[in-house]
């Protein structure tokens, strides 16, 4: 059986667009459950930097990176497991977007 993947597109702030192909744990129920998910955590992060006002990159990683380790802490297995699991899904998505291309838009083009 083939790896599952979720194809997810999207488009910065800048314009820049990026197609990836995310693989998914072969224990992923709904795909399109994550994609709504990744979906509304984007849009949340971007309508509270166009209400709040600028924001660092780093800051947002902090703050996107803290809410991880809660919802690993939330799960009831042992905390090692979920650990384990978060950094073994983030290094997936990590690699994922590395082989992504940034599509820039060129002038004049959106």
């Amino acid at each position: 059986m083939a790896a599952k993947t979720l194809p997810y597109h999207v488009r910065t702030g800048t314009g820049d667009r990026f197609e990836l192909e995310f693989p998914l744990h072969p224990d992923t129920r709904e795909v399109v459950r994550i994609s709504q998910l990744l979906s509304a955590i984007l849009a949340a992060i971007d309508h509270d930097i166009a209400t709040m006002g600028e924001t660092s990159n780093g800051d947002v990683l902090q703050a996107v990176s803290m809410a991880l380790a809660i919802r690993a802490r939330m799960i009831h297995a042992p905390f090692e497991t979920a650990a384990g699991l978060s950094q073994q899904l983030v290094d997936q998505a990590l690699e994922a977007v590395a082989r992504s291309e940034r599509l820039t838009p060129r002038i004049g083009h959106a």
